[in-house]
């Protein structure tokens, strides 16, 4: 069943003088020991409210254009000639091969006859995914993504199953593009059938009776479909055996290009939710009762986009919402869809301290998903809102996968930490016993590793905390080398969880340390609303701020420590770099949004305009220039040692970005450090990056960083 609550997270003028190349070459000049192309500049301004804004990379935009891809294979040469002349570089490599190489296994969950789970066995491109009769039977393949490319950039998404369990639809996104494509296959004989369907891109696949709902948009043009802004999302149903051209329009709003719809149908097909967003903060809900033969198309449920509703489920004929209005923390309250008004309203779950973050269903059940401190709390509660208890979780870390069909007795569960790779257990629904069902054979020892929470005053005196992981036996003496991650936006929360490439640098004596910046959800929509639009500046003052508890703690020095994040991590890294060169020693912003006076121009990028602003806007494009990382470079200044990171097919936060910001500094650096771009190729934002990929990139990344902080491959 397409899983309702899912829309909730899906979701200046220039300071220097320089002189403009009007050529179409490039000329070398010798910085630090390093020769960087020096990118041709053309003379491009705009005036935003009376203030001029130079943009002399504008050219960079072009990601087709024969000169930026000859930029792209200049800084790439330059790139990996640096990489290739650190010593220890090959020894990180084979030493993240050894440690990648381990069984990663998934939470089971079952469909008709039979139980899925995902499996990765090492060091394989993509997880596939296997089925078996029964938990104790053995395992066959049913999708394997690795068989469809030779190089594993073909990535397996959302799988759905019809009502009935006799078909499986699913999507494949191809070098790591948001684009997606659907299939079909016959689940009994796992033969494909004829349908297949394009132009798929923030969607989920909601069965109904022998088809299915999807979000598409318009056939892009293929030289702009990896740049050009996303307008007019619609939803269509496909019925099964016809062709896309058939497909059913069931909504479209030709008045506002730029929201987003999904549809999601509740587990026994009665109602029709449609998801309407106007960016990634904010919803309104429709729905559409297909019992009632008088409804013959969408009434309005919850009206938007001041709030976050997501319906969990219905309970007969009333539909159950999970809700941050009038309840910052969230609640669950019951609506009668033919008497939605707030007033009428009936809470179920009540608003409590911890934040809510979801609700799962199973065996007609619900388990809210609470943070305490940025780790996972479990619950299990009737539909009339009675709590019958908690689950008793393992320890600090984040736990995931309460979801199940309500005629199931059981469903799986997984638990991760900074230390700890994913366990598996299995939950029995009427005891509320849970017991290990598999955890995976690791070639290091978990219990040499340990995390803890530490809290700090961020400069405005906010307490924010932060997770600490390192090899036991670490000193507090003033000079240990820290990796600092944040993300700080879009109301996601940073919890615990396993990356092996994270533990390679713990091994090697490094601190891992992630900071639970305001933006996220961690403490509720307050939080979040702390670090968003004219606040974001309250983000990179955290980030900063932990950095210097941990000097002044004596965990490491500023000549020690690397700052990392992607996406919006790599907005984060870009500011904080420019605002406090003198803080950090490496910067590694990764696919990163790092021009904020034009990101809604592309793609996606107007969906962030709820988070951040828009320089249309004469106050918004105030605060935007003061923090936008690209207008903030200033010439002459000694940047920390620098690897941008991004990929030619990212459709999320499109390359440019880092195209036109990794120019400019290059250009504005003055000290001996290296400022560098690494381009990676039918790569994406980042999903469905093959394995492959993955340890090269992370191998170049820890060379780099390890490098740069002086420390050596133990």
């Amino acid at each position: 069943m397409y899983n309702l609550n899912t829309a909730r997270k899906t979701k200046i003028i220039s300071f220097f003088t320089i002189l403009t190349f009007m050529t179409t070459g490039t000329v070398m000049a010798q910085r630090s020991g390093i020769s960087y192309p020096q990118t041709r500049k053309t003379d491009v301004t705009d005036n935003y409210h009376g203030t001029s804004i130079a943009d002399p990379y504008r050219w960079l935009e072009d990601d087709n254009s024969a000169d930026t891809k000859a930029w792209v294979k200049e800084e790439n040469t330059v790139t990996q000639s640096y990489l290739a002349k650190i010593p220890f570089r090959e020894a990180i490599k084979k030493r993240l091969e050894v440690l990648w190489n381990y069984p990663k296994v998934g939470a089971p969950f079952k469909k008709g006859n039979w139980y899925y789970f995902y499996k990765n066995d090492g060091l394989q491109n993509q997880a596939v995914l296997y089925r078996q009769q029964t938990l104790d039977a053995p395992p066959e393949v049913f999708i394997d993504p690795n068989k469809l490319s030779a190089n594993g950039t073909v990535a397996l998404g959302s799988v759905a199953f019809s009502k009935n369990g006799k078909y499986v639809a699913y999507l494949l996104a191809k070098a790591g593009s948001d684009w997606q494509q659907a299939f079909i296959m016959d689940v009994e004989t796992k033969g494909m059938l004829s349908d297949s369907l394009n132009w798929i891109k923030f969607s989920g696949l909601s069965w109904r009776g022998d088809g299915f709902y999807y979000s598409r948009y318009d056939q892009p043009d293929e030289s702009s479909k990896l740049s050009k802004k996303n307008e007019y999302h619609k939803v269509y149903y496909h019925k099964i055996g016809t062709q896309q051209e058939q497909d059913e329009l069931i909504h479209q709003d030709k008045e506002h290009p730029l929201r987003n719809a999904g549809l999601g149908v509740t587990e026994d097909e009665r109602f029709l939710i449609l998801h309407l967003s106007e960016g990634t903060s904010g919803s309104e809900l429709w729905y559409r009762d297909m019992k009632d033969p008088a409804q013959t198309d969408f009434r309005l449920l919850v009206k938007g986009f001041d709030y976050e509703p997501s319906v969990i489920d219905n309970d007969g004929d009333k539909l159950l919402v999970l809700t941050n209005q009038d309840a910052p923390d969230y609640k669950v309250v019951l609506v009668d869809p033919k008497h939605p008004e707030k007033e009428n309203w009936k809470v179920i779950i009540p608003e409590k301290k911890e934040v809510l973050q979801s609700v799962g269903t199973a065996g007609g059940w619900l388990f809210p998903n609470y943070l305490k401190d940025a780790s996972t709390r479990i619950y299990q509660y009737s539909y009339n809102g009675k709590q019958e208890r908690e689950i008793v979780l393992p320890g600090i870390g984040t736990a995931a996968g309460f979801g199940a069909e309500k005629k199931d007795k059981e469903l799986f569960y997984s638990f991760t930490s900074y230390v700890s790779p994913g366990m598996v257990y299995k939950y029995d629904l009427a005891t509320g016993k849970s017991s290990l069902y598999s955890k995976p054979e690791v070639k290091f020892n978990p219990e040499d590793y340990e995390t803890k929470q530490v809290f700090f005053n961020s400069k405005d005196g906010t307490r924010v905390p932060i997770f600490l992981s390192y090899k036991k036996g670490m000193v507090k003496n003033g000079d240990n080398p820290v990796l600092l991650y944040g993300y700080g936006g879009f109301n996601i929360p940073q919890t615990p969880g396993f990356n092996v490439s994270n533990l390679f640098f713990m091994e090697q004596g490094g601190i891992f340390a992630v900071v639970c910046l305001r933006g996220g959800s961690e403490y509720g929509e307050a939080w979040h609303k702390a670090g968003m639009m004219e606040h974001k500046q309250n983000v990179f003052d955290d980030f900063t701020s932990a950095a210097e508890f941990l000097i002044k703690e004596k965990y490491t020095e500023p000549s020690r420590i690397a700052i990392r994040g992607g996406s919006n991590g790599g907005l984060l890294v870009g500011a904080c770099m420019t605002q406090r060169p003198d803080l950090f020693k490496v910067a590694l912003p990764a696919v990163g949004v790092m021009d904020m006076l034009r990101f809604q121009l592309f793609t996606i990028g107007w969906a962030w305009v709820t988070e951040y602003g828009s320089s249309e806007k004469p106050e918004q494009f105030k605060y935007l220039l003061k923090y936008s990382p690209l207008h903030n470079l200033k010439h002459g200044t000694r940047y920390p040692a620098t690897l941008v990171t991004t990929a030619d097919h990212d459709d999320r936060v499109v390359p440019a970005h880092s195209f036109k910001f990794a120019a400019t500094l290059q250009e504005a650096n003055a000290g001996p450090n290296p400022t560098l771009i690494r381009i990676d190729t039918q790569a994406g934002h980042g999903a469905g990056k093959p394995t492959s990929k993955l340890i090269e990139e992370a191998t170049d990344i820890w060379a780099f960083t390890m490098f740069n902080l002086g420390m050596t491959v133990k």
